[in-house]
């Protein structure tokens, strides 16, 4: 292609890598001796789902494949195709003269937004061998793909980039002159590409962006030389990229990872978490919604009163809204995080409510009913009932769980902060009511 014709493709674009020697990352999988860069090199590749964040190398990769097949290699996009497109490809592939007995690969773009029927109109042609299939995904394949289509396939997933990676894709823009800004006199030090990386990420498109935009603005010096500084990054860059996406698979690991680091004591991990999922705009109801529960199964009755503190927060949260709700969510994180942990109110309830659904509970003891109508004592209603403050201590023996399960034990309490005095209190109750008997 004419370098006037290059020139007027993003950076991005033009900086694509050829060959597998360009490639930058992801040696998990296009290593020397890697899965991937075998089934490249001997022109042997099977079906593969390529997933991972944005600007990771996956259509990249699907580029690379192109350059290095000799078999028929068709694109699709998943946002702009349909049956019909898929349908079009399936028969030049059938098609002898057209495929030239060549095996063809089959790019699709964002996979995951094909629906159903149109991922099974692959299927058939994908285990046939019609097609090779190269699907490429933001998201999880095992929740948004066809599980037969996965099935057939070999699923990769791809890291984001280091700033290591981001850093020598920025040095081959700076100094590719066919491509990149080669004939330009850039002007660019080690410590502002870190910055570039730093700012991207780890997503090698928007590094590309911000270097492109930092060139194209800046107005040469005296000499001739486009220097770019650290703040004229600044300014094309403003903040890092947040790697969230409230709708995707993100959003499940960034929930998770804040939900077991309260639960496992650690406020700082609970805490970052927590930010990034406010800067990537995450629903301030949901992630409080997410603390209480938190508070109520892992704290419990170590500590009743983060619970008290988490339903405060998402109530001043929700009262308040961003970005003032940062703080009462951030001290509610905290204190649920820093708070002893006990689960034991939690495997209570649910103890109790496996015996409901799957076993005889009994009846309610007559001398627990209430006996409001004339006639119900004669009937053994609320017979025999003992008023427990009638009693020294306040405690008195008497049989309260149904026969059928007089001796369950349901809660069992931890030695976990308050739950100490439970134990104590416990204690007391059992003397008493030997006492008492």
């Amino acid at each position: 292609m004419p370098e006037e014709d290059l020139s007027r493709q993003p950076l991005a674009f033009r900086m694509a890598p050829r060959n597998l020697d360009e490639y930058e990352g992801q040696e998990h999988i296009v290593g020397k001796g890697k899965l991937l860069r075998r089934m490249i090199e001997a022109d042997r590749l099977s079906s593969v789902i390529l997933f991972g964040p944005p600007g990771t190398g996956k259509t990249a990769l699907a580029r690379v494949i192109a350059n290095c097949t000799t078999s028929k290699f068709r694109s699709i996009n998943a946002v702009t195709s349909g049956v019909a497109d898929i349908k079009a490809v399936i028969e030049d592939a059938r098609n002898p003269l057209l495929s030239e007995g060549q095996k063809t690969v089959l790019f699709i773009d964002e996979i995951h937004r094909f629906n159903k029927l149109q991922q099974d109109a692959l299927l058939p042609f994908v285990e046939d061998g019609t097609i090779i299939l190269v699907g490429a995904t933001t998201e999880n394949p095992f929740f948004e793909v066809n599980k037969a289509l996965v099935s057939r396939s070999t699923v990769l997933q791809l890291h984001s980039l280091t700033d290591e990676n981001i850093k020598n894709i920025l040095k081959r823009a700076v100094e590719d002159k066919e491509r990149g800004y080669g004939l330009l006199d850039v002007k660019i030090s080690d410590g502002t590409l870190s910055k570039i990386a730093g700012l991207s990420g780890g997503d090698a498109r928007n590094s590309l962006k911000a270097l492109e935009l930092a060139v194209i603005t800046t107005a040469p010096d005296k000499d001739g030389a486009i220097v770019i500084t650290d703040e004229v990054v600044s300014d094309c860059m403003q903040n890092r990229t947040v790697l969230f996406d409230k709708d995707g698979e993100s959003h499940y690991d960034n929930i998770s990872a804040m939900i077991k680091s309260m639960r496992g004591s650690d406020p700082d991990a609970a805490i970052l978490y927590l930010a990034r999922a406010l800067a990537g705009g995450e629903d301030i109801e949901f992630l409080a919604r997410r603390i209480v529960i938190c508070a109520a199964e892992d704290v419990g009755l170590a500590n009743p009163n983060a619970l008290l503190v988490a339903t405060a927060a998402y109530q001043a949260a929700a009262s308040v809204g961003m970005p003032e709700a940062r703080i009462p969510l951030a001290e509610a994180c905290i204190i649920v995080a820093t708070s002893p942990k006990s689960n034991a109110a939690y495997l209570a309830i649910n103890k109790a409510l496996a015996d409901v659904r799957e076993a005889d509970t009994g009846s309610v003891p007559m001398h627990l009913r209430n006996a409001p109508a004339k006639g119900m004592e004669d009937l053994g209603y609320a017979v025999g009932y003992k008023y427990a403050h009638d009693y020294p201590g306040h405690v008195v023996a008497q049989q309260y769980l149904p026969d059928a399960v007089k001796d369950r034990k349901y809660y069992e309490p931890t030695s976990m902060g308050y739950e100490k005095k439970i134990v104590e209190y416990l204690d007391y109750v059992e003397r008493m009511t030997n006492k008492n008997e």
